[in-house]
C-alpha cells in the first residue's frame, strides 16, 4: 500500500481519442434526447393551452356576432315603433348602410394592397446582390 505507486486518475480513461469522441457523442445524444423529451412534454401542454385559447376566441366571436344581430334587431324594432314605420323598411335601410360600410372597407383594403411593402428590405437585398456580383467579377480578374 505505502509502497504501491499511485494509480493514474484520468477521468477520460486510457481508451484513446476515438473512444473519447464516441463518449462525447453519446453524451451529446443523451443531452439532446433529454431536451427533446422535455420539449415534447411541454409542447403537449402548450397545445392544450392553444386549443383552449382558440376555442374561447371562436366562441367569443360567435357570441359577439349574435349579440350584434340582436342589437340590430332591437334597434330596428325600436326605431320602427318610434317612427310608426314598418320594420321592414328600417331593416332594409340598415342592410343598405351595412353594404355601404362594407364597400368602403373594401376600397380601403384595395388602397392598402397597392402600397408596396418591404421596400427597405428589397432595396437592401438588391444592394447585396450587386455587391456579390462585383465580388464575383473581382475574384475572376484576380484568379
Amino acid at each position: 500500500m505505502a509502497g504501491e505507486p499511485m494509480r493514474f486518475r484520468n477521468p477520460a480513461g486510457h481508451a484513446g481519442l476515438l473512444s473519447n469522441f464516441v463518449s462525447l457523442l453519446n453524451g451529446l445524444v443523451s443531452f439532446l434526447e433529454a431536451r427533446a423529451s422535455l420539449f415534447a412534454q411541454e409542447s403537449k401542454g402548450a397545445l392544450t393551452h392553444i386549443i383552449v385559447l382558440v376555442a374561447c376566441l371562436i366562441g367569443a366571436l360567435v357570441l359577439v356576432a349574435f349579440g350584434y344581430v340582436f342589437l340590430l334587431v332591437s334597434a330596428i324594432v325600436a326605431i320602427a315603433h318610434a317612427l310608426g314605420i314598418s320594420w321592414v323598411w328600417i331593416a332594409m335601410a340598415t342592410a343598405l348602410l351595412h353594404f355601404v360600410l362594407a364597400f368602403v372597407c373594401l376600397l380601403v383594403a384595395r388602397g392598402q394592397l397597392k402600397e408596396k411593402m418591404f421596400e427597405s428590405t428589397a432595396a437592401e437585398l438588391k444592394r447585396d446582390r450587386e455587391w456579390l456580383k462585383e465580388l464575383d467579377k473581382r475574384s475572376r480578374y484576380t484568379s
